[in-house]
């Protein structure tokens, strides 16, 4: 390895059934008045209130802002930002998917550093102020925005997802409960975990991979190829459950520190333009662009295939890294991923914005951690390969 590397996390995580006790505990270190961003859903199930209970019972009075919805924008943000200042708040309790943490992560840094949370993207301009203090609880095994210095906002002006990074970004606390995932839905559970996916794979093969986090990363693929159909298939599995949210925040402490790569650079216009699920989108595009990849990863495409498919001897590694490919194909089979075509995304639009895609996701800077850096015209094929991309047709592979 050359020269050093950077790994950044939370000051605190709290993992394991339960978890969600520490909260009052936790917030108690950092102030009396919490803002909780989450959504109607979270309200309406109750976990809204189970937040507000540990809250008040550790002496916090709180306030809350329950509007974000599946794609968090710059409009929630500011709305959620007004609250937090005419309530006089001190500390941001969030809890939810990865749209409620990701709104509250630009909630947390704009409260001291003001401005328009797009101003931040790409560095322009630096974010010289502690956040606000902030406590992510996730509901979903998928995102890992609890442990993550990556927030995802849509631009509405221009309708664009915006991605900014930054160390000022990860959470102060992360409590990673697996029984609040219990009552993630059959869809839901299918599309955070290929995200979670995604995020091991990219973070594994990633031109700024390290080794802390290729231990992550392998450990997540392990467990989410060997739990996550038994979660979509019986949500209330309680091992499968629990060993996703471990995943799911293994993946994210790997990318958050090694980089996303193509996958996720692609993934974000769709959901822009389309308002495709985050998850759906990236299970839209894995498999294709792991067949692009390929010819530039080969050894390390053969190690994921080497752990999936232990039974599987004498492989070379070119024939190990098809191995990689079908297995992800396989899962989107039996997860019942759809590809855009069958998801239901007009062609003729699709064909009339794929070259602004691809300049958004080039412009998004993950393309350039890929093994294999494409040009803005391979992206535009790939794109299009992916439009009705076939997932049952496997890769040859001699065993």
């Amino acid at each position: 390895m050359k020269g050093f590397s950077e790994f950044r996390m939370p000051q605190a995580i709290f993992y394991g059934n339960e978890s969600l006790t520490k909260l009052g505990e936790q917030a108690s270190h950092f102030g009396k008045k919490a803002l909780i961003i989450s959504d109607k859903i979270m309200n309406q199930i109750g976990n809204v209130e189970k937040c507000r209970y540990y809250l008040e019972d550790a002496g916090l009075t709180t306030v809350s802002y329950l509007e974000v919805n599946s794609e968090p924008t710059d409009l929630h943000v500011s709305e959620a930002l007004a609250a937090f200042h005419e309530n006089q708040c001190e500390l941001i309790v969030t809890i939810g998917g990865g749209s409620c943490i990701d709104a509250a992560k630009a909630v947390a840094v704009l409260a001291t550093n003001g401005g328009y949370i797009g101003d931040y993207m790409g560095g322009r301009k630096p974010l010289a102020c502690k956040p606000i203090p902030l406590i992510a609880i996730p509901t979903t095994a998928g995102t890992g925005s609890e442990v993550t210095s990556v927030t995802v906002i849509t631009n509405t002006k221009d309708d664009i997802k915006m991605m900014i990074k930054d160390p000022a970004f990860i959470p102060a606390v992360a409590i990673v409960d697996p029984v609040l995932t219990y009552s993630s839905p059959q869809h839901v559970t299918a599309a955070t975990g290929v995200d979670a996916l995604c995020h091991a794979m990219e973070a594994y093969i990633s031109r700024v991979a390290q080794p802390m986090t290729d231990q992550l990363a392998l450990s997540a693929i392990e467990l989410i190829v060997n739990n996550l159909r038994t979660a979509y298939q019986n949500g209330e599995d309680q091992e499968a459950r629990e060993k996703m949210a471990l995943a799911s925040m293994q993946a994210g402490l790997a990318f958050t520190n090694a980089s996303v790569t193509l996958v996720h650079g692609m993934s974000r216009p769709i959901g822009a333009l389309f308002h495709v699920p985050h998850g759906i989108s990236n299970a839209m595009l894995l498999p294709a662009v792991l067949e692009y990849t390929k010819e530039s990863a080969v050894e390390r495409l053969a190690v994921i295939g080497r752990l999936l498919r232990p039974d599987l001897i004498g492989l070379s590694p070119e024939e190990l890294a098809d191995v990689t490919v079908n297995e992800v194909k396989k899962l989107c089979c039996d997860l019942n991923i759809p590809n855009m075509k069958d998801y239901g995304l007009n062609q003729e639009k699709f064909n009339e914005v794929v070259a602004k895609m691809a300049t958004d996701a080039l412009a998004s800077g993950s393309p350039g951690n890929n093994p294999r850096v494409p040009s803005h015209e391979e992206i535009i094929e790939l794109y299009h390969i992916c439009f009705d991309y076939d997932f049952t047709v496997l890769e040859k592979v001699i065993h």
